[in-house]
Formats: C-alpha cells, structure tokens, sequence
C-alpha cells in the first residue's frame, strides 16, 4: 500500500464516525480521483491557520482535521501561560459549515478548561482581533475562507495581542498541531460552563471605537445624503456596516437586497471577491439606477472592501487597492495636519507588493512608513513592536485590505467603508471627487500604475508546478525584462539583495519567505510569490513615471503590458 491508500485505510478503520467513513467508502465508488486529493497530503496548518476545501480526509476541512488544529492550539495556549484562567473569542463569517466548525472549536477549547467566547451569530473577522483585545483573551479563531469559492472554510488563527500568529507563537502552534497524530488526542466533549455567548455587546464597543476614527464632520453632516451602494456579498458585513456608515452620518444608504441574504452558496455571484468586477455587477447596476456617488462591496468575512466611484461621464470606476490605499493615507495624513492631530513620531505601515506611492506620501507629511512581508500580520506585529515608540496612524496593502486605527490588529472593512465614505464626503466639500483626490495625488507626487496576475493549479500537480515555477526563477533569474535590464533581484526566502551592477549582497531584514523581487533600470518592480491561501502562483507589476500627464500615464500603461506579455509568454 502507498501513503495515500494507507491513510485511507487508517480512517476506515480508526476511531472516526460512520457518517466520515460512509462518505469514503461512498468516493471509493464514485470519485476515486477526489478521494486521491483528500487523502494524498495533510491540510497543512500554515502561520495563518488551515483553508481548504471541505470533505472528509485529512487534505480537507471537517471535524477532525479543525479538532486536531484547535487541540494543537489548546495545549500551547495551556503551555504558555499555564498559571492563567485562559479564554478564547471565536467567530465565524456565512460560509456553509462556519458555525459548525466555531462549535467544534469551542467544545475541544472548553473540554481543555479554556473558557470560550463564542459569537452568538456570524460577525467580521475584524471584530474578533477586536474582541480578543477587549477580553484580554489569550487567543482568537476565525472561521472563514474570505474570498475563496463556496467548497472551501478555513480557520485563522490569533494571539493576544488581536494579531495574527507570527513567530514564534505561529511555528510552535504548528508543531503542536502536528503532534495530534489521532482522534483520539483530541478532546471534543463541550463543557457548557465555559462557553460565553457574546454578541450585541461586543458589537456596541467596536461600533463607538470605529466612531472615534471620524476627521471630517462637517464635510460628512455637508454631504450625509451623498448616495452610497453598499453590498456584503452575502457575507458578515450587512451586520455592522450600515450601521457603522449611519453612525459617521451618512443617512443615504443604498442596499442590494438579493446580497443582504447570508448564503455561504454565493448564489449571485461566481466569486465573492470584491477585487473582481463581476462581483460588484448588481451593486453598480443598482448605483447607474439611483445615481449613487459611491460604491462599497465587502467580502464575505468583512475584513477587505471594494470601492466605485463616479466619473465625469457618469461612469461607474472601480478602484484597485493600491488606489484606494493611495487615497486613505493621502486623505489621513493631510487631515491629521490639517486639525492638528497628528500625534508623535507617527508611523504607517504597507507590505511590499504594495505601491511605493503610499511611501512617496508618508515621506511628504513626515511620517514614517514600515515596510514588511505580504500579510496583514506583519503590520499587526510591527504596530505591537513599536507600542510605546510609534503611533500607528493607518496602513495596508494591495489586496484591498486596510486599517485606519490601532484598536483592531486585521484589516477592517467595517472601519475602512466609513473613512472611504468621509474621504468622498471631503472631497466633495473641497469641490471634487475621489478620482480628482487621486488626480492630485498623482500629480503632486509620481503617478504609479500596477497590475497582478494570479495562475491558479490545483491539485498534486498545481502545487509541484509552483514549486518548479519558484525555483526557475530563482536559479535562472532574466537579465532583461521587456528589454529593460534587471538592476536587483531580492530573494526573500534567502534574505538577501543582490545588486546586479556591483554583485553586492545586502540583507532584506524581513523574515524568509517564498517570495521574488526584480527592479528595473526604470524603477519599474516585479514579485513573484505562491499564494499562502489559493493554490495560485502570483505576479505583482508596478510602473511609474514622475511627471503625472495623458502622455506619460500612456507610456507607463504601455510599459506595464510590456511585462505583464513577458511574463505571460514565458
């Protein structure tokens, strides 16, 4: 018997439920190949916790793979702080099965003697960081798959802090994890004294947090009746977001009633992702009907929003991340000074796929920008190292992810839609418009323009392509590209900088990770990296020029095709 058959073999005949083992002997019959792919590998629980698809298999979210992560979790939570009453905050965002995995989670944690605060109903990622700070939890769970297609959950993970996991609490969560070799390690009869119900009350708190974000309002009691599209695609935002945008004063809200609707089926959209245009259609649809200025579309646990804005023509244009990144920080930064509100040695934090323009502007207001690996729990950690040193003013990254303050540690949507909403509300008051603020960003500073592309394989095969795609990079790294020469590739899984022209290494300062960078003669970038939640390979592309005219956004939009073809052909 190989690996794989073995593994089946084991679940068959080990201490699993008749439902789990029917199911098995049902792909056995029906779909050997899909039982191959649940059973080949184990579903990894990465730095942020698992995602996968569900099923039965130890490559698949259920019962046991979510016990034994939650099983792992309990006994390093027990190890490190061993003399401590320890409590856990869970939530769980629409997904089919979401409330099922977060009772799982609670009855392994309070079988351990961990006190649980487990949501009432499903609620946004964000408002989790928050509730793990707000009761001094020593950990968090989220369950959701964010964007992912409907077959998949995941499970993310916390510490202290509101934080994700980062080293070294991520590594020894996983070896935890990984010592949980059977069901039978896992503790999975609840203890209903201590499991909390947690709801209305938690939400309240965030809600007044959020509020104390506000800089502009006037220009939002000016413009309360500006017409807003909202959508949660049928996710975790329609708890909190009207609600949040009613409480900065907007009194225009625009829903899409057929997305108010929790289904973790997603029936009226392919991907509820809000970087993609098709997700967006009815809410545009319904912006073109009622003349609304703004356009807000949230992912299904809350944690990333999607905006569109009204051109001079009356066209709906949605921005991409880095964008609306641009915007925040531009629109923060100049209030901050505007009101007198900046604080001490304030800071701000990007990753680094994430345009160089939010740089360009921080360095303009004197402020300092953090720059670190993709994920949102590098800015979580860098806002926890400099507590006491810096003042967390705002930060993000490409991928539609943000935060505007420090008492959530994840990118949060909720909080983000209402700065949005009161950056178009003052710059309507300063007489123009979202478009325009970028407009006059760009020219004031160097007008960027950036591009991704994600190839998706799955599957056994998917992920050795990656492999093999990572490692071509990076042993046969182009001289050129797009007839441009390569002045620098940085290879952060290495940790180091190689400058083509001198052969000079440098380290990067940042932790390994999976990840290529090339810089060209002209400034232009380009990174390379395999998704940490999609079985995607992804390429970053960002150009620009420094003088903001049609001729030069032209010549640099050339140039980002030029090396978005090369890599496509090669």
């Amino acid at each position: 018997m190989n690996d794989t058959e073995k593994k089946i073999s084991a679940w068959l005949s080990g201490p699993y439920d008749e439902e789990t083992k029917n199911e098995i002997r049902r792909l056995e019959t029906e779909n050997p190949a899909e039982l191959k792919e649940a059973f080949y590998t184990d579903l990894d629980f990465g730095t942020g916790g698992l995602r996968g698809i569900m099923g039965v298999g130890p490559n698949r979210m259920n019962k046991y793979t979510v016990g034994a992560a939650t099983q792992g979790l309990a006994n390093y939570i027990k190890k490190s702080f061993p003399n401590n009453q320890n409590s856990v905050a869970i939530a769980y965002d629409c997904r089919n099965r979401s409330d099922y995995f977060a009772a799982v989670a609670a009855d392994v944690l309070s079988s351990n003697g961990i006190k649980v605060f487990l949501f009432d109903e499903l609620r946004p990622t964000p408002e989790l960081s928050f509730a793990v700070r707000q009761l001094e939890c020593s950990a968090g769970i989220v369950i959701t798959a964010s964007h992912n297609p409907k077959e998949y959950n995941g499970y993310k993970v916390y510490w202290n802090d509101g934080g994700q996991l980062v080293a070294p609490h991520d590594n020894n969560v996983i070896a935890e994890v990984r010592a949980i070799s059977n069901p039978e390690q896992i503790q999975f009869i609840r203890n209903s004294e201590l499991v909390v119900s947690i709801g209305a009350d938690i939400d309240k708190i965030y809600l007044d947090a959020i509020s104390t974000v506000c800089l502009s309002a006037d220009a939002v009691k000016a413009h309360s009746n500006m017409g807003i599209v909202y959508t949660p695609l049928h996710g975790t935002g329609v708890k909190l977001v009207p609600e949040a945008l009613s409480r900065f004063g907007f009194r225009n809200l625009i829903n899409v009633p057929e997305q108010d609707i929790n289904d973790g089926n997603f029936p009226t959209v392919d991907s509820p992702n809000p970087e993609e245009k098709a997700a967006l259609k009815m809410a545009i649809a319904k912006a073109e009907a009622t003349g609304a200025e703004l356009i807000l579309a949230t992912d299904p646990d809350a944690d990333r929003v999607g905006v569109g804005v009204r051109n001079s023509n009356g066209e709906y244009i949605l921005l991409n991340g880095n964008q609306t990144a641009a915007i925040l920080v531009y629109y923060t930064l100049t209030r901050l000074t505007e009101t007198g509100k900046m604080p001490e040695n304030p800071m701000m934090v990007k990753t680094i796929v994430t345009t160089d323009l939010l740089s360009d502007i921080a360095e303009n207001f004197g402020v300092k920008m953090h720059e670190v690996l993709t994920g949102f729990k590098y800015i979580a950690e860098i806002i926890r190292l400099k507590e006491g040193k810096e003042t967390f003013v705002g930060g993000g990254e490409e991928s539609y992810g943000y935060l505007g303050a420090d008492f959530v540690r994840d990118k949060d949507a909720v909080m983000t839609s209402c700065m949005i909403a009161e950056a178009a509300a003052w710059a309507a008051s300063k007489g123009t418009t979202m478009l325009g603020l970028l407009d006059e960003i760009y020219t004031k500073f160097e007008f960027y323009t950036e591009h991704l592309i994600s190839l998706t394989r799955k599957g056994i095969a998917g992920k050795q392509e990656i492999a093999d795609m990572m490692k071509q990079f990076r042993t046969q790294a182009p001289e050129t590209i797009a007839q441009m020469k390569v002045i620098a590739v940085y290879d952060y899984k290495s940790g180091e900088k190689l400058h083509k022209s001198t052969s000079k290494l440098e380290k990067t300062g940042l932790p390994e990770s999976d990840v290529l960078q090339f810089l060209l003669e002209d400034g232009s970038k380009i990174t390379v990296r395999p998704s940490g939640t999609e079985p995607k390979i992804k390429f970053y592309f960002s150009v620009k020029c420094k003088l903001y005219s049609s001729e030069a956004q032209s010549e640099a939009n050339n140039k980002l095709k030029q090396l978005t073809a090369f890599f496509s052909n090669n």
